[in-house]
């Protein structure tokens, strides 16, 4: 059997493993694949720094090339695989920090229903508050955790300006053995059922405990978590009045592992083509030279959320401080108001724009990713 047809019967093996509810087996099945292929780097040796570091699982990057086809393609004078590698070198993630850099409280809870149960961290600000504050939930993207997003979107400093309560939901390895939401799965992408139901159930319980504002409640993520953001702006309009997308991926592209690795490549299924029953405010953020999910999943997510309504589209561009260039293009509705952005930054891969080197995957060129979506959700409130 070729490399490649192997490769794919591993893949459908640990499916058909997962539809045969034994999780354990179809991880393993999986990860021997990615690891045949040459998609599962071996964990480095233990240097003295390392071994002190908090344990990580080995990084898995699916849109890798494989050892195999590497070799085929060297052995037919064709060139090697492209630069992803360097580009995302840096980017690989850090010892995550034990506290936040600001001067509220960043506090632990746990939130739990017949689908499971997961872990969070919620910050609230120090400032005291004037009334109802509004939420900001934030899901991290694989191989990240709740502190490590904090650390590397720099929510916090932000939220305590401006008065907001910021929960992070974490995903349970047992889930995910990368830590990504399941945005892939179509187990994981309808209203009430799997960890839709955690995050949504999750989101209540902070505004009842918290009084926070039912109105101004947002949700965004990075990657793995920006798509699972998309996936709960679809399907709880009522319950989320905006919704933040960074390097992710529209709803409906793919409804197992096979069809998420194709979406990553820009390949997506049918349902992506298909508008939302009611628009929700979106903002995305993409950088144009992302090699992990392809650019191509913010333009079709735009389309996706912005329905067939008619609006007026602006394009502006510009210069972070730092010096990364972006086009930012606006959609109005008919009253003059902005019912999404799409940022594009110009040279920059997959990583959380204007992000804080402490966390892992930013990109500190800008322009803040954090401060624009913050600022857009500000603008929205859902009824």
């Amino acid at each position: 059997m070729k490399p490649y047809e192997q490769f794919v019967e591993n893949m459908l093996s640990a499916v058909r493993s997962g539809q045969g509810k034994d999780p354990a087996a179809a991880t393993a099945l999986i990860q021997d694949a990615l690891r045949n292929a040459g998609l599962m780097p071996g964990a480095p040796a233990a240097t003295p720094s390392a071994a002190e570091a908090p344990a990580r699982a080995p990084f898995v990057d699916l849109n890798g090339v494989p050892d195999w086809l590497r070799r085929q393609a060297t052995a037919k004078g064709g060139k090697p695989a492209d630069d992803w590698r360097a580009r995302l070198d840096a980017l690989r993630p850090r010892p995550q920090p034990v506290t936040p850099d600001a001067p509220g409280q960043f506090i632990e809870g746990s939130f739990g229903n017949a689908a499971g149960t997961r872990r969070y961290r919620l910050y609230v600000p120090a400032r005291a508050a004037t009334g109802p504050r509004p939420l900001v939930v934030m899901l991290h993207g694989c191989q990240q955790s709740a502190a490590d997003f904090a650390a590397g979107t720099a929510m916090n400093r932000l939220a305590e300006e401006q008065g907001c309560l910021v929960l992070y939901p974490d995903q349970e390895r047992s889930a995910n053995s990368s830590n990504c939401w399941n945005w892939f799965d179509a187990t994981h992408q309808q209203r009430e059922q799997g960890e839709p139901s955690l995050l949504a159930g999750m989101t209540r319980k902070i505004v009842q405990e918290h009084g926070a504002d039912s109105r101004r409640v947002y949700i965004a993520g990075l990657s793995a978590g920006g798509a699972m953001a998309a996936v709960m702006g679809a399907a709880y309009p009522e319950l989320y009045a905006a919704v933040g997308v960074h390097s992710g991926l529209p709803v409906g592209a793919a409804r197992d592992l096979m069809s998420g690795l194709n979406a990553m490549k820009g390949k997506h299924l049918h349902g992506a083509s298909r508008t939302l029953r009611r628009r929700v405010p979106l903002i995305v953020f993409h950088g144009d030279q992302d090699a992990v999910v392809h650019p191509s999943n913010g333009e079709v997510l735009i389309r996706q959320f912005l329905g067939d309504g008619t609006v007026r589209e602006i394009e502006e561009r510009g210069t972070a401080g730092t010096g990364r260039g972006h086009t930012r293009t606006t959609a109005l509705d008919d009253a003059g108001r902005a019912v999404a952005e799409h940022w594009v930054v110009h040279g920059a891969g997959h990583a959380w724009a204007g992000g804080d080197p402490s966390g892992s995957y930013t990109d500190a060129a800008g322009p803040s990713a954090s401060a624009e979506m913050l600022r857009f959700f500000l603008d929205q409130a859902g009824g």
